[in-house]
């Protein structure tokens, strides 16, 4: 279980393999072929068993879910938010054997705990048993629509990020399956996390608005943004240490700036159209920098918005939370002329609608700064 596919099907990983390529690692490859094989006939027979009793998604609470760009600060929002224990999450192990969370999952628990990292690869987050996860790793183990397939199978890195996040190149037919397999982790996860309602957060989900909106016509939405000047270079340090440590196969040749600047573009303009029309009491746009400053205010502000229950009953669990992690340091990193003139020159809408700033530029030399480039 050394890498995350080892927790796919078969048929996700022959397809994701016959579109991208073999791995190049060829002992890492055959390891994921085999853990996959060695727990079919455990996948199988609990997708039989669990089926009958596995609620529909009609009889679930509408879910909740954390959109923004990733290095926006949707972790953080959601750790605080699944302190209060009313929420269902993503575990770690649902994300490792989505297939298998009612049967082996339960008997190889303890060894991927063992196995777990100390922090996150991207950052100095810590990972525990329950630790909330992102539920796109899980998706990438059921589907061959993932976000994530780009980042282990890169020879065809850009095709697989834009499937994985636009469904460019996809059919009806890979749609409705990534549909299915969707909502069939959700099931699971609800009877798996005591029939609470579910909190999920994904990035890749903030260029899905509309769809998901279709798919759960009652559910509520957070929306976390951060200066993109900050996320240009976080996303930098995130791509460079996913591919180093997930890649199956060399990725010399992916532009990380390129990719970073044309997701965050079409996600976000995705995202922009899509909320457009979307109740108030739906979706709450939120500050990272707010959430940073003032959590347990910036927590209340989406309660209050979304009218959720719980927060005054919850607030002592999030101070102690939040003090828990008071000592935590976030990555720094350098920003250079060169950076900033890349995301001024992609991401200015953004900037602009959002009123952000370069780091460590006032906002006269900002307005300044920018009125010369638009005259040149």
């Amino acid at each position: 279980m050394a890498h995350p596919l080892s927790g796919a099907n078969l048929g996700t990983l022959a397809t994701v393999a016959g579109r991208s390529g073999a791995p190049s690692h060829a002992l890492q490859g055959a390891a994921i072929g085999l853990a996959a094989l060695g727990r079919w006939p455990f996948s199988t027979v609990e997708k039989i068993v669990m089926e009958s009793k596995l609620p529909t998604i009609e009889d679930m609470p509408p879910p909740v879910f954390i959109l923004g760009h990733w290095r926006s600060g949707t972790t953080h929002l959601y750790n605080i938010m699944c302190e209060s224990g009313e929420w269902g999450y993503v575990p770690p192990v649902a994300t490792g054997l989505p297939w298998d969370l009612f049967g082996i999952a339960k008997v190889f628990s303890p060894l991927l705990e063992k196995a777990l990292p100390e922090h996150r690869f991207i950052d100095n987050i810590p990972v525990t048993p329950t630790s909330p996860q992102e539920d796109e790793i899980a998706i990438a183990n059921m589907s061959e629509v993932s976000f994530y397939h780009g980042i282990y199978f890169p020879k065809a890195f850009a095709e697989n990020v834009k499937r994985g996040l636009f469904f460019d190149g996809c059919s009806t037919g890979d749609i409705r399956n990534w549909r299915k397999q969707f909502t069939y982790f959700l099931r699971k996860l609800y009877l798996h996390q005591g029939e609470k309602p579910l909190l999920i957060k994904n990035p890749v989900y903030t260029g899905r608005f509309a769809m998901l909106r279709e798919m759960f016509p009652n559910a509520k939405f957070i929306h976390i943004h951060r200066n993109p000047y900050d996320v240009f270079v976080s996303m930098r340090n995130f791509y460079t240490k996913l591919l180093k440590e997930f890649a199956l196969q060399s990725y010399d040749h992916v532009d990380i700036d390129e990719a970073i600047l044309s997701v965050y573009d079409r996600m976000m303009r995705d995202y922009e159209r899509d909320a457009a029309a979307v109740p108030a009491d739906q979706l709450v746009e939120l500050r990272y920098d707010d959430l940073d400053a003032e959590p347990i205010a910036a927590v209340q502000k989406v309660y209050d918005a979304l009218d959720l229950p719980g927060f005054d009953a919850a607030k002592d669990k999030f101070e102690r939370y939040l003090a828990s992690v008071s000592t935590f340091k976030k990555n720094k990193f350098d920003y250079s002329d060169e950076a900033a003139a890349k995301v001024e020159a992609r991401l200015g809408h953004f900037i602009e609608k959002w009123g952000y700033q370069r780091p460590g530029r006032g906002a006269d030399d900002d307005r300044g700064a920018r009125h010369g480039e638009n005259a040149a």
